[in-house]
C-alpha cells in the first residue's frame, strides 16, 4: 500500500502550493504513480497552475457524491515525459463552486471524509498509486482536518514569520497531536541560502526546540520561484536548480518515512 501526503499550513502564503505540486511530480519522476488533489477548497488553483481550463468533473463533485474518483483524475502524465506517473484531481475554481462549498454543513463535512478516507482502497489499493498528495487549505477549516485525517504523513509547510510560528506551533500540538498524526517541518523562504548549508545543524534544533517536531527540509527564498509566478512546474522545467535538488532530497526522506 502507498502513503497519503498531507501538504498543510497555519496561514496562507507560506508556499503550500507549490511544495505540494512539485513534491508530487518530484515523486512521479522518481519512478513512482503519484495522483495530486486539490483540497484548498477556499482558494483552489492547481487547475490554474496547471492550465486545466474545463474538466467534466472536479473533485467537489466526487465529495458530494456525484461522481467516483476514476471520473476527475487528470492524466498530466505526459507534462513531465513520465508515462502513467502523474495525476490530478482539481478543485472548482469558480466562484460558485466556492460559495458553494463554504456554505456545506458539519453533517456534509462528515460525509465527506468518509469518501476521502475511501481513497485508500479506491487509489492505493485499487489502482496501485504509491502516493496520493493533499493541498489542503490552511488552518482550522472542516476540509484541512478531514485532509489530515485522511493522511498518513502531514507536512507543515511554514515560514519564520512570528505570527506563523505561533500559528504552527499551535496546529501542531492542538490538532495533529489529537489525531496522533505523524507532522514534518518544512521551513519555506529561508531568507539565506547558507544559513541552510552551514547552519543546518542549527536549524534544526531550532526547529525542534520550537515546534518539538522534527524539521524534514529547509527551502531558501528563491527569486526565481517568485518571478516564474507559478507558471511552470519548477522542477521539471529547472532539473538543475538548488530547489529542485530539494524537493529530490524531500522526496527521498518521505520515502523512508
Amino acid at each position: 500500500m502507498g502513503k497519503i501526503v498531507a501538504v498543510h499550513s497555519y496561514k496562507g502564503g507560506t508556499g503550500k502550493t507549490l511544495i505540494s505540486l512539485n513534491l508530487a511530480v518530484t515523486l512521479a519522476k522518481m519512478g513512482k504513480k503519484v495522483c495530486l488533489m486539490d483540497l484548498d477548497f477556499r482558494a483552489p488553483s492547481l487547475s490554474i497552475l496547471l492550465k486545466i481550463e474545463k474538466a467534466q468533473y472536479w473533485l467537489n463533485d466526487y465529495l458530494n457524491g456525484s461522481c467516483e474518483i476514476d471520473k476527475v483524475m487528470i492524466d498530466l502524465s505526459l507534462r513531465i515525459a513520465e508515462k502513467d506517473r502523474f495525476y490530478v484531481c482539481p478543485a472548482n475554481p469558480s466562484i460558485e463552486a466556492i460559495r458553494d462549498i463554504t456554505a456545506r454543513d458539519r453533517k456534509w463535512e462528515m460525509r465527506a471524509l468518509g469518501r476521502l478516507l475511501f481513497l485508500r482502497n479506491a487509489l492505493l489499493k485499487d489502482r496501485a498509486f504509491d502516493y496520493v498528495v493533499f493541498d489542503t487549505s490552511p488552518g482550522l477549516q472542516y476540509s484541512a482536518i478531514n485532509a489530515i485525517v485522511a493522511a498518513d504523513i502531514v507536512l507543515v509547510a511554514t515560514t519564520l514569520d512570528s505570527s506563523d510560528v505561533e500559528g504552527t506551533r499551535m496546529i501542531l500540538h492542538g490538532l495533529y497531536d489529537l489525531f496522533e498524526k505523524k507532522a514534518e517541518i518544512v521551513l519555506n523562504k529561508v531568507t539565506f541560502l547558507d544559513s541552510v548549508r552551514v547552519g543546518r545543524e542549527k536549524l534544526q534544533k531550532m526547529v525542534k526546540d520550537v515546534y518539538s517536531a522534527p524539521l524534514l527540509e529547509a527551502i531558501p527564498c528563491f527569486c526565481e520561484i517568485s518571478k516564474a509566478e507559478g507558471k511552470n512546474i519548477f522542477v521539471h522545467e529547472k532539473p538543475d536548480h538548488p530547489f529542485t535538488k530539494i524537493m529530490y532530497e524531500m522526496a527521498t526522506k518521505i520515502e523512508k518515512l
